[in-house]
């Protein structure tokens, strides 16, 4: 086995299968048992690829992440899915404006395929750009919505024929009469959907699983139009995963409405389960607030790197708080997590050596930790505690917290290059005139300018050097 190395081998060993995760679906804390000995089928609902992603959406891809690396950190083969959402009726509803319409008229687009394919192209790219920055495991498929319309057609049909559908004039809709578990995941609430009363509905908890559109869209069974949102990421999923997986996870405002369609869509569909495990991330909020575009609080991660800070910081700040729990974001606490980050990340560059000592109890620990529901806070706690070990030499250390890496994700033995803003490269060009003609006052002015903005100028021999100090 890959993280035995000492004489405690066979206690460690043992607790690699004894993961536990809270199961939304039961709303409890459950032993992880795979359908398939040895293997994990992981589902994760990706963005809407209309507009930039904010830095609260990119909590819900960490948790997969994490997720991921933790069942491989415990030798299993796992199988990651992440769907790309760039057409049909997604957001909020399914009978509301479409998110990617909105992005094309608010870009000034016209509203074709063809524009919506270059919309959701650049932000797809965008959206990959941010994962990467964030060391995100790329999945093992991204799949679009766009390119699996037959599958959600199929899918369809399959509850068409067991009477799960009825036709209004505007699509084909789900009857969750028909579905006596409609709704297990909790919390879909009353009877009226969140945009008010629609009279061709049988029930306000219908959902769209087709809705017509007669200027564009792709040819169906029942009419020209687009799939719903929730069909898409049931026929994905079954695509790749099969119709029955082990683990789905999303952000927890996906769980009352999204995930319980899927739910109700895929099992009626089959006649068996769907999902095994169900994970909910908890918002990023905003003072009183959970982070939203809407509310003018969507923090990019560009907005982060323009600061100077680099986005492992973010990805460190998330781990250090558990994921079903609400974050309070503010750039001073997000200041504080890069400096331990920063001397975090210090340490295991400067640490050298070979391995020397036993780490067995480090090494139980730290399993045990991200064992129990993925227990992120409690890990760098241990990671923490591992640097200030007097007995433990530089050698041993390091090489302990980059195997902990795998699953913590932070490139602790990498040097990154960060990301100068055009101001800071400004004053500095000017900082080097001031000091080439002797106006040493104002380059040191000029340099306290540079400090607020969170970076560093250092002279050397051939000019100068920026660091960040973040």
């Amino acid at each position: 086995m890959p993280h035995a190395v000492n004489e405690q081998s066979l206690e460690i060993c043992y607790s690699f299968s004894m993961i536990e995760l809270t199961n939304s679906l039961t709303k409890k804390k459950e032993l992880f048992t795979p359908i398939k000995v040895g293997h994990v089928g992981l589902y994760s609902c990706g963005p809407t690829v209309y507009d930039y992603a904010h830095i609260g959406n990119l909590r819900s891809f960490v948790l997969s992440d994490i997720v991921r690396r933790v069942f491989e950190y415990n030798s299993f083969a796992v199988r990651q899915v992440v769907n790309i959402t760039d057409v049909g009726i997604g957001g909020d509803n399914d009978e509301g404006e479409d998110k990617i319409i909105r992005g094309l008229k608010r870009e000034g687009k016209p509203i074709t395929l063809e524009a919506m394919s270059g919309l959701t192209d650049f932000y797809t790219k965008k959206f990959q750009a941010d994962i990467a920055a964030l060391n995100i495991l790329p999945p093992h498929e991204l799949p679009r919505a766009s390119q699996h319309i037959s599958e959600d057609i199929k899918l369809i049909e399959k509850l068409e024929k067991k009477g799960f559908t009825y036709k209004t004039s505007d699509g084909l809709y789900f009857d969750t009469s028909k579905d006596s578990h409609y709704g297990k995941l909790g919390g879909t609430g009353g009877d009226e959907s969140r945009i008010g009363l629609k009279s061709e509905k049988k029930n306000q908890k219908d959902f769209a699983l087709w809705k017509f559109n007669h200027s564009i869209g792709y040819e169906s069974p029942w009419g020209k139009g687009f799939p719903g949102w929730h069909i898409e990421c049931s026929a994905m999923s079954e695509r790749y995963l099969g119709p029955h997986f082990d683990i789905h996870t999303g952000g927890m405002d996906l769980a009352p409405i999204h995930h319980n369609n899927e739910i109700a869509q895929s099992e009626c569909a089959h006649g068996g389960p769907f999902v095994n495990y169900w994970l909910h991330n908890a918002f990023v909020n905003v003072g009183e607030s959970k982070m939203a575009k809407s509310e003018g609080t969507g923090i990019t991660l560009a907005s982060i790197t323009e600061r100077g800070i680099n986005p492992l910081a973010y990805r460190y700040w998330l781990l250090g708080g558990h994921y079903r729990t609400p974050m309070n974001f503010s750039w001073e606490a997000l200041e504080a997590a890069g400096q331990a980050y920063k001397r975090l990340q210090g340490y295991t560059q400067e640490w050298h050596g070979e391995t020397t000592e036993n780490t067995g109890r480090y090494e139980k620990a730290f399993l045990n930790a991200v064992n129990d529901d993925l227990n992120t806070p409690q890990a760098l706690a241990i990671v923490w505690e591992m640097v200030g070990d007097q007995k433990l030499s530089a050698g041993t250390k390091k090489a302990t917290i980059l195997k902990f890496d795998t699953v913590l994700g932070l490139q602790l033995g990498q040097k990154h290059h960060i990301t100068i803003p055009e101001e800071v490269k400004k004053l500095t060009t000017e900082r080097e005139q001031a000091r080439a003609e002797k106006r040493w006052n104002d380059a040191d002015d000029i340099r306290k300018k540079i400090q607020k903005l969170g970076f560093e100028v250092k002279d050397i021999a051939s000019g100068s050097i920026i660091e960040s100090l973040r």
